[in-house]
């Protein structure tokens, strides 16, 4: 069965670096720590430049949903913005990440245990037919406008930043639809 997660239901937790805040979307197993996850879904809210987290042993995809744009230098070396032009990167986990932030940025956040799970995350446009490609499946409403999401006997309706997760249970196809075009984040779940 599939689970609606609003918005609404998000609770920001603080960096421990004063930098920033996070809301855990979904995790598995569900309540896992930091420590024990498998994968996990989160919305980031950066609020001033500083270092990331490490995360060793684990695949990270962020993805610019609000803010101008934010600079990351990987390791010292690499340095990427992410902005509409270029939202979204892919790194590992341990890599030493450095951000620089002009005004206030959100980032959709997909971590995955390397030895346990894969992810891929894409940036798809409502209305249009979605054809899940893995066990579990995130949807996640990065613009304005509403999403109707439908898929078997179920029907979700989704607003700006609520998210579906889907499991192995549901429908593989979907029907997102949509008044006006909606950019949705689609995460797959590769255990």
């Amino acid at each position: 069965m599939a689970t609606f997660i609003p918005q609404e239901c998000l609770r920001a937790a603080p960096w421990k670096n004063g930098g920033g805040s996070t809301m855990e979307i979904a995790i598995a197993p569900p309540g896992a720590s930091l420590m024990e996850f498998d994968w996990r879904i989160s919305l980031a809210t950066i609020t001033a430049s500083g270092p990331f987290s490490s995360f060793p042993g684990i695949d990270r995809s962020l993805m610019l949903v609000d803010g101008d744009s934010v600079q990351l230098t990987l390791d010292g070396v690499r340095k990427v913005t992410l902005s509409a032009a270029q939202p979204m990167l892919w790194f590992p986990g341990e890599a030493a990440v450095e951000a620089q932030v002009r005004g206030t940025t959100t980032d959709f956040n997909v971590m995955t245990r390397r030895d346990r799970c894969r992810h891929q995350l894409e940036k798809i446009t409502a209305p249009c037919r979605l054809v899940r490609r893995s066990a579990a499946t995130l949807l996640f409403v990065a613009g304005e406008g509403h999403v109707l999401a439908r898929g078997g006997e179920q029907q979700f309706a989704l607003a700006r930043h609520d998210a579906l997760l889907l499991d192995a249970d549901d429908a593989q196809e979907w029907r997102l639809d949509a008044l006006q075009r909606s950019p949705v984040l689609c995460v797959d779940l590769f255990t």
